[in-house]
């Protein structure tokens, strides 16, 4: 008889979250003796100048605080629990479960979507509605499943074993924070010792024993964890400069139209905005102002498969018999457009094509439509008023 262990409940569980401790309580610890080294050793023991050492002091206790403050934010917040509207129900979980063929289980998940009114464009790389079968839920755009949370996360980036929490919409903000003032800490920190570290190796260094030591050490240990962060905070603006999580860098998110790497990108100004917020005053303090709920974002195309118009309003069938679609290859293969006096012709390229740009056809609109999103056309409401002008139903933000 297999005998299977859950390693997040029990005893067993119990032993696994005390360990998982042990990566935050070393950094806590290298982090009190760093502040008893600067400040005892060198600032007070070491720099003989009254100036200076309040200078030094005054800077470093800044820092040094708004580095502790962003990383316990990020330890501590959580990082987004899936809504209990996205759990499958003990019937459907069954229907789901009894169901014979891959295309039966894809029907049966769209039809939750659907009668649970959910908004999701992410797919499987089969076209299938992403669903977690471990925590029984519909899985909400950019959520994934945490092996070492045992749970769903919403937006997920990684999870962080030094800071024992996942790195995820709630907390990411604060984790982009903690990488940048634990860089400039500990930058501050390798520079204002740097004099002193080269006084100790010419022997001129006129300190205690154990300050020459702590001092030493507190150079080398700046200077290292300087690099790391730099190099992890660089990698971090890249991903939110393009709007992707780490785990959409290694595998682009699927949508109905294929995989796209740059699906939620809005242009780099908007993306900083949907991570930081559109407050300047706590732009870089570790208050949560991030947009949005974390169940859905903007995306560069609409999902018009979906059925929707916009945010709220969907498609009917009268719309899509009224607006036929064409999808062309590329935006270089882009069909131009013949102008008339009542009617406006598509020329339609030879081959098939795909999603990624969209124009919409209209007899007597006169031309296309563009969402103003970073250059990318898309399709829109096209209505001609009584001086035959031109109206978008343009996208350029849902967030309210």
């Amino acid at each position: 008889m297999e005998c299977k262990v859950n390693p997040h409940r029990g005893c067993c569980g119990i032993c696994v979250k005390t360990f998982k401790w042990t990566p935050v309580l070393l950094i806590s610890a290298i982090i009190i003796w760093s502040y008893y080294a600067y400040v005892f050793h060198l600032c007070i023991l070491s720099v003989q100048s009254e100036i200076v050492r309040y200078l030094l002091l005054a800077f470093y206790h800044i820092i040094f605080l708004l580095f502790l403050w962003s990383y316990w934010r990020t330890v501590w917040a959580s990082p987004g629990k899936i809504p209990a509207r996205y759990r499958l129900s003990f019937e459907q979980l069954e229907k789901l479960e009894n169901s014979e063929t891959d295309s039966e289980q894809r029907h049966i998940l769209s039809q939750i979507v659907v009668e649970k009114d959910l908004h999701v464009s992410m797919r499987t790389l089969h076209g299938s509605v992403r669903y977690c079968d471990r925590c029984t839920v519909i899985k909400p755009d950019r959520a994934h499943h945490c092996s070492v949370c045992g749970s769903c996360v919403l937006k997920m980036d990684h999870h962080c074993p030094w800071v024992n929490n996942c790195v995820a919409f709630n907390n990411y903000k604060f984790f982009i924070l903690f990488l940048f003032y634990g860089f400039f800490y500990c930058v501050y920190v390798a520079l204002s010792s740097f004099k002193y570290f080269l006084q100790f190796w010419a022997s001129s260094f006129d300190a205690p024993g154990q300050s020459k030591f702590h001092i030493l050490f507190l150079f080398f240990v700046s200077a290292m964890f300087s690099l790391s962060l730099c190099s992890l905070l660089c990698y971090h603006i890249h991903l939110v400069l393009n709007n992707r999580t780490t785990l959409e860098a290694f595998r682009a998110p699927v949508f109905r139209r294929g995989p796209d790497k740059n699906g939620f990108s809005l242009g780099k100004s908007l993306n900083l905005q949907e991570v930081f917020g559109d407050d300047w005053k706590v732009f870089m303090l570790p208050i949560f102002s991030s947009l949005g709920d974390g169940l859905s974002y903007p995306e560069r195309l609409p999902d018009i498969e979906m059925g929707y118009k916009d945010g709220n309003e969907r498609w009917d069938e009268e719309d899509h018999e009224r607006m036929p679609m064409l999808e062309p290859e590329d935006e270089e293969r882009m069909p131009m457009l013949i102008q008339d006096t009542n009617t406006t012709r598509i020329l339609q390229p030879d081959s098939e094509s795909d999603d990624e740009a969209e124009l919409m056809m209209m007899p007597g609109s006169g031309g296309m439509v563009s969402s103003g999103t970073a250059g990318t056309l898309i399709p829109g409401l096209i209505s001609r008023d009584g001086a035959g002008g031109m109206h978008s139903n343009g996208q350029n933000s849902v967030y309210s």
